[in-house]
């Protein structure tokens, strides 16, 4: 069972900029593709970016396309996401998880990271 931790969030105003990580407990986690996904206050969990397993292959929703960057270091087990131009829409608790497509490939979740987005 991999286990997941992100952190790097806060509050930043609209326009702003934040970098969220995520640490995996798995050593196999160059065999997956990893994605980050987020939940705002009374909405479902929705998946924003997604990395192949050597992260030369990305995807996003268009929402954050051009103002995001999903990247890792698989040496370190680590996922990365880089959020500028921040928008009040964006304010959510992040995740990552395995991914397959936009889906969600492992069972369970970290506790996520909060991000705010003041206007």
């Amino acid at each position: 069972q991999v286990q997941l931790v992100e952190s790097g969030g806060g509050l930043v105003q609209a326009g702003g900029s934040l970098r969220l990580s995520c640490e995996a407990s798995r050593r196999t986690f160059s065999n997956y593709a990893m994605g980050w996904f987020r939940q705002a206050p009374g909405k479902e969990r929705e998946f924003v970016a997604g990395s192949s397993r050597d992260g030369a292959n990305t995807w996003y929703i268009v929402s954050v396309e051009g103002r995001f960057t999903i990247s890792r270091d698989n040496a370190k087990n680590m996922l990365y996401i880089q959020m500028n131009s921040l928008r009040p829409e964006d304010t959510s608790v992040y995740y990552c998880n395995g991914v397959a497509g936009e889906k969600p490939r492992f069972g369970s979740w970290g506790p996520g990271t909060q991000v705010t987005v003041s206007s």
